[in-house]
C-alpha cells in the first residue's frame, strides 16, 4: 500500500513529467470508477502536484496567450499563468487517496494502462497522457477539495507541528491502544503505514503491543539532537520514536522506493527491498493486530497481545515459484483460470433429505371417531347413514327429534370401547327388527 514516501515520490514524478508541457481538452474518466467526474475543460492548462502524508493534490491551472492568437500544438513560450492562479475559475484542485494500488503514469496514448481511470491529454502530436492507474480501485479522488481535516501534519515536512500534535494529545483515549496500532492512526501519524511502523519499532526494540502512552510519555515537543556535536564527539543523543517517524520516511525518499522514473522506465525495487530490515524478513515474527493488520517484529510482543494471537506464515520459495507459474499461465489465458473438477456427491441434495425426513413412513389411518368428538366437529355423514342413525335413535330413545348423529362404522377396529354402565349401540344390521318393534308399539 502506498505510504507517505510513495505519495511524495508520485507528486515529484508528476511535476517533473509535466513541467513545460501544455494540456488541453477534457479530463476523461473511466465508466467503472465510482469517484466523481472532473468538470474541467480548457484550451490550455498546466499540471503540478504536491503531497501531504497519504494524500496528493493535483492542480490544473488555466493558461492564456499574450498575442491572443490560436494556441499551436507544442507552443510554450507565449503562454503564461493567468493572474490570481488560486482563483476557483482558473485553478482546479483534485485530491487523491491512492488506496492499495494507486499510482500515476505518463505514457503515449497507445501505451495507456488498461486500468487507467483518469486521463489528462497534452496538445502534442501525437499526444501524451498523464493517467491515474488503480488496479484494485480502492483509491478515491475529490474535486475542489483541500487537505483532510481529520489528518495530522506530515512527519517528513511538518516535523515540529507533527511532534506538537502528538505530545499535546497524549491524554486522548486513542493512546490507550498498542503502539503498533496507534502508528497507523492518520490523525496523529499521517503518512506512516505498515512497513514504516515495523521498521521504526524494530530499530528501537519496542514491543509492538506495548501501550502507546507508556512509549510516548515523557517526550518533548523539541526534537532531539541526533546529529554529531560541534566538538566532534562520537556520542550522539539517541533518537526517540517521533524522530524516527521523521527520518525513516526520508530514507525511503533518498532510495526512491516508489520506483517512479520520468523517462518511463520500469519500476526497480531492488534497493528498497535491500533497505528493509524487519518487514517481511526472514527470522522475524509476525502477528495480526486488533485491526486485522499484520505487524512484523523481533523479540517479545508486549502485554496487549490480541487474545487469538494469530500469525500469518510466510510464503516459501517453492510456493512463490509455483504461484508465479500459475500467474503466467493465467495471463496467457486472459486471466481466466480453468474450472475446478467437482467432487462426486453420492448424497442426495439437502432439500431432498429434508423432504424425506418430513414424509411419514406409515400409511395414513382411516378416520375413526373419538369420545371427545362433538357433533359439530364430526365428518358429515352420507344420506343413507343419516337415515340409519335416525332409526336407531328412535328405537333406543323413542324420540324422532334427536340430532342426526353419524352411525358408527361397521369396522370392528373403528368402534370405540364402551364404558361400564353404558348402553350397547344398536348396529345398522338390526334395521328390520327396529322397524317391526316400532310398528307393534304403534298397534298396541
Amino acid at each position: 500500500m502506498p505510504e507517505g514516501p510513495e505519495l511524495h515520490l508520485s507528486a515529484r514524478f508528476v511535476s517533473t513529467s509535466c513541467k513545460g508541457r501544455i494540456f488541453s481538452g477534457k479530463v476523461v474518466k473511466s465508466e467503472v470508477h465510482k469517484s466523481s467526474e472532473v468538470a474541467f475543460e480548457a484550451k490550455a492548462y498546466s499540471i503540478t502536484a504536491c503531497s501531504r502524508g497519504k494524500e496528493m493534490q493535483l492542480m490544473l491551472t488555466k493558461l492564456e496567450d499574450d498575442t491572443k492568437s490560436k494556441i499551436k500544438p507544442g507552443s510554450k513560450s507565449k503562454l503564461k499563468i493567468k493572474s490570481d492562479p488560486d482563483a476557483a475559475s482558473n485553478c482546479t484542485k483534485i485530491l487523491f487517496r491512492f488506496g492499495m494500488s494507486g499510482k500515476f503514469e505518463f505514457t503515449s496514448e497507445e501505451n495507456v494502462h488498461k486500468h487507467a481511470h483518469l486521463k489528462f491529454f497534452t496538445n502534442d502530436k501525437p499526444p501524451m497522457v498523464l493517467s491515474h492507474v488503480d488496479v484494485r480501485r480502492f483509491g478515491r479522488w475529490q474535486v475542489d477539495a483541500d487537505w483532510s481535516k481529520d489528518r495530522g501534519p506530515d512527519p517528513m515536512f511538518e516535523y515540529r507541528e507533527f511532534r506538537a500534535n502528538v505530545v499535546n494529545n497524549l491524554n486522548n483515549a486513542a493512546f490507550n491502544q498498542p503502539i503498533c496500532e496507534v502508528l497507523l492512526n492518520q490523525k496523529y501519524f499521517n503518512g506512516i503505514g505498515n512497513y514504516l511502523r515495523a521498521e521504526i519499532l524494530y530499530r528501537l526494540s519496542i514491543p509492538p503491543f506495548e501501550k502507546a502512552r507508556t512509549v510516548l510519555e515523557g517526550l518533548s515537543i523539541e526534537p532531539p539532537d541526533a546529529k554529531p556535536g560541534k566538538t566532534g564527539k562520537k556520542g550522539k543523543e539517541e533518537p526517540d520514536i517521533l524522530h524516527l517517524c521523521h527520518t525513516v520516511p526520508l530514507e525511503v525518499l533518498n532510495i526512491g522506493g516508489g520506483g517512479y522514473d520520468p523517462e518511463g522506465n520500469k519500476s526497480d525495487y531492488t534497493s528498497f527491498t535491500a533497505w528493509l530490515q524487519c518487514y517481511y524478513q526472514e527470522g522475524m515474527n509476525n502477528m495480526v493486530d486488533h485491526n486485522s493488520r499484520t505487524i512484523w517484529f523481533k523479540g517479545p510482543a508486549g502485554p496487549m497481545v490480541p487474545k487469538e494471537g494469530k500469525s500469518r506464515s510466510k510464503k516459501t520459495k517453492k510456493r512463490s515459484a509455483a504461484l508465479s507459474k500459475v500467474a503466467k499461465k493465467t495471463a496467457e489465458n486472459d486471466d481466466i483460470s480453468p474450472p475446478k473438477k467437482a467432487k462426486a456427491d453420492t448424497k442426495p441434495p439437502k432439500r431432498a433429505r429434508k423432504t424425506q425426513k418430513k414424509t411419514p413412513t406409515t400409511t395414513k389411518k382411516k378416520y375413526a371417531p373419538s369420545k371427545a368428538e362433538t357433533p359439530s366437529t364430526q365428518r358429515p355423514a352420507s344420506r343413507a347413514r343419516r337415515k340409519a342413525a335416525v332409526t336407531t335413535d328412535v328405537a333406543a330413545n323413542g324420540n324422532e327429534k334427536t340430532g342426526t348423529h353419524r352411525a358408527p362404522s361397521r369396522r370392528k377396529d373403528a368402534i370405540p370401547k364402551q364404558t361400564s354402565g353404558a348402553k350397547k349401540p344398536v348396529q345398522a344390521s338390526d334395521k328390520k327388527s327396529n322397524r317391526t318393534r316400532s310398528r307393534t308399539t304403534v298397534k298396541k
